[in-house]
């Protein structure tokens, strides 16, 4: 008489999975432990502090990469230092910017944007004038798909243009 009827499996639930633990395999190279010799004297390191030294050395010696690397490690250090100790030791800076609306004057002059006012040179102020170019004024005015400038707008570019009677207007662009 056959143990099992036919069609039954003698092993319902199946073959039992294999239990793997949660750990990685760099896990389990990085709680290896190496024996180093450093200034004529052994240590015993884990991997990932072997790591860690061969990385200093290659930035001392120039490597960007390593330099990189120490860096990242630096700044990982610091966020681990703040969090432990946020109160102790570390004041916090203070940072303030002025917002000068002439800042953008110099890179416009540099560019060839805009051009000092050679009406204003003569005059005893501190203050320096510029005028737009005609050229970058033109490339603004001359853009497919700008709207139509009212009098008032014509006159605001007219007035901030160098050599503003050189600029050809295009069609139904001046009121």
């Amino acid at each position: 008489m056959p143990r099992w009827e036919k069609g039954q499996s003698g092993n319902p639930a199946g073959r039992p999975r294999k239990r793997r633990p949660n750990i990685s395999a760099f896990d389990i190279i990085f709680d290896k432990r190496i024996t180093v010799s450093q200034n004529g004297e052994e240590r015993e390191l884990t991997v990932d502090e072997v790591l860690e030294l061969r990385t200093y050395q290659d930035a001392l010696k120039g490597s960007r990469m390593a330099i990189r690397q120490v860096l990242k490690m630096i700044e990982r250090r610091e966020k681990a230092l703040v969090k432990r100790a946020p109160s102790q030791g570390f004041t916090p800076i203070k940072i303030t910017t002025e917002n000068d609306p002439r800042n953008a004057d110099e890179a416009m002059l540099i560019l060839g944007i805009a051009v000092p006012d050679p009406f204003w040179e003569g005059r005893a102020t501190d203050e320096r004038r510029i005028l737009l170019s005609t050229w970058a004024t033109q490339a603004a005015i001359s853009r497919p798909g700008r709207k139509l400038l009212t009098e008032k707008d014509v006159d605001a570019v007219e007035r901030c243009t160098l050599n503003s009677g050189d600029l050809q207007w295009p069609r139904g662009g001046k009121r």
